[in-house]
């Protein structure tokens, strides 16, 4: 995740620490540790924070510069759960292979494409990175 972007969304807003883990509904030393790397914000406050902000998860995440949104991002994990599955089939993989392309169990990929639990921001970030997969897109209704 881009740190940077994450402070620097604050700041434009000139929120505090504080005020912004108020807005999110978390102790100030959450978010701060969010903002230091220390741990990596879940998916649910990441795009409270982008609905909040009117900022797009790309541009949180560092994979754009545009900033502005459109429309509220939906997290609805059938539609992300569809989606993973359909990067996975028209990339030829088996869950398998997505999973050792990605570094994570193939029952994780399962877990996922059947939504069995949420998925992990760092989920995420990798196959948005590994397939050039906007996270706005994966993570909305479009």
């Amino acid at each position: 995740m881009n740190l940077e972007r994450l402070r620097e969304i604050r700041e434009t807003l000139d929120l505090t620490q504080r005020e912004m883990a108020e807005k999110l509904k978390v102790s100030k030393s959450t978010y701060g540790r969010w903002e230091t790397g220390e741990k990596i914000i879940p998916l649910k406050h990441l795009v409270n924070l982008c609905n909040l902000t009117n900022i797009t998860l790309d541009y949180s995440l560092g994979f754009s510069n545009e900033k502005k949104k459109t429309v509220k991002i939906v997290f609805d994990m059938n539609s992300v759960a569809t989606k993973i599955k359909e990067i996975r089939k028209k990339n030829n993989l088996t869950q398998e292979q997505l999973a050792n392309e990605i570094n994570v169990a193939r029952t994780v990929i399962s877990n996922y494409e059947h939504n069995r639990f949420p998925i992990q921001t760092a989920f995420v970030i990798d196959i948005c990175r590994k397939y050039n997969i906007s996270a706005d897109w994966l993570l909305s209704y479009n």
